[in-house]
């Protein structure tokens, strides 16, 4: 018994381990999720951010691919043109000539006239920025939509190295272009690639000083026509008023006539003019507006989606006061000219193309151009 027992005495003893209680096994997982959540937070702020850069960065670029194409063209409004604009044809059948406008005779801004039918090297319009004045919910109320027309010469395409001349028939309605001999190598054809197209202006400086407008009809090698009833309106040669191109070649009209021999010796020279317009259109099917810019007679083309605001102000100089009149949204309506415009402050507004959760992000940009060419007054004294 004794041996027994002493042997009881020399077993191992058992160990016992303790598990996690229920208490504790939910306070971890309550732990763990919290930590989980925030992680997950975490996360989303960051997509968030990440999106919102990306959405603001894209949403940038376009509206600055837009304003340095107006830019461009502000900077060069009233360039070659007469000081002062020009008085496009009156009377005698003529009826207002339009700017905006396509070769399919469709216009696309609400007013596409010129005021008093007189070409300005900038038109302001006000409230007249939307095809067919559609609505752009997106816009901010009040929805001031603005366009602008920018008239000046083209010095790329050389058609000044061609001398101009006038023949007798049809007398008004075409010029002959002939390569002028000063220029080494001869000037690209007319026709060439980049070169004069039906519905682009002419601008023409004829005989005894006489400078015109015509919209081209038909372009050859050696020629441009200039048909009466053309979609812009501003071929007419049986006009009273002188300006047109029947009136540069010499004919009947023109205020100091001229023996009917000169119009087939004179030579005069001749500027591709480019009436640039920028309006905003509303594309069907649920497309979002967009910029456009139409020059000529010619077709629009796209210069960036998602643009759903466009404004001007000018500052313009007034000439009763001598002082400068800042931001005027229309300077028309009160009486100032355009010929004054001195800066041109633009406003675009733009909508991000990439959509979060059916969210997007608006943005302004805006800048300020002086208008070189136009009249100078040194108002800022």
């Amino acid at each position: 018994m004794e041996s027994i027992a002493m042997e009881n005495m020399k077993m191992p003893k058992q160990k016992t381990e303790r598990g996690f209680t229920l208490v504790e096994l939910m306070v971890s997982m309550a732990v763990a999720l919290i930590v989980m959540a925030a992680m997950a937070s975490l996360f989303k702020t960051g997509m968030n951010s990440t999106m919102l850069v990306t959405q603001r960065a894209e949403t940038q670029q376009n509206m600055r691919a837009a304003i340095d194409l107006i830019v461009k063209d502000v900077s060069m409004a009233g360039a070659g043109l007469p000081s002062g604009g020009l008085q496009l044809p009156l009377g005698g059948g003529a009826t207002a000539a339009k700017f905006g406008c396509d070769q399919t005779l469709t216009c696309h801004v609400p007013n596409h006239t010129y005021a008093a039918n007189y070409m300005y090297g900038i038109i302001p319009g006000y409230t007249n920025g939307v095809e067919g004045a559609a609505a752009i919910p997106a816009a901010p109320a009040p929805a001031i939509n603005d366009s602008v027309t920018l008239i000046y010469c083209d010095y790329n395409f050389p058609l000044f190295e061609y001398n101009v001349t006038f023949p007798s028939a049809p007398n008004g309605t075409l010029i002959n272009l002939t390569p002028n001999a000063a220029y080494t190598p001869a000037p690209p054809l007319p026709t060439a690639a980049g070169g004069i197209q039906a519905g682009d202006l002419i601008l023409i400086n004829g005989i005894n000083g006489v400078v015109a407008v015509g919209e081209a009809t038909n372009v050859t090698a050696t020629s441009i026509a200039f048909a009466n009833l053309d979609p812009l309106n501003i071929n007419w040669s049986g006009a009273t008023h002188t300006n047109n191109v029947y009136a540069a070649s010499g004919g009947a009209g023109y205020p100091f006539p001229v023996p009917v021999t000169v119009p087939q010796t004179t030579q005069g020279t001749a500027y591709r003019l480019y009436a640039v317009t920028y309006y905003l259109t509303v594309p069907g099917a649920g497309q979002s507006p967009r910029l456009m810019r139409q020059v000529n007679g010619l077709a629009p083309v796209p210069v960036a989606d998602d643009i759903i605001n466009l404004q001007f102000a000018f500052d313009t100089y007034n000439s009763t006061t001598n002082a400068l009149d800042a931001n005027q949204p229309n300077p028309l309506a009160v009486g100032e000219s355009p010929n004054l415009i001195q800066k041109i402050n633009i406003s675009v507004m733009g909508q991000s193309i990439i959509t979060y959760g059916n969210k997007s992000q608006n943005m302004y940009l805006a800048t300020s151009v002086s208008a070189r060419n136009m009249s100078f007054r040194d108002s800022y004294k």
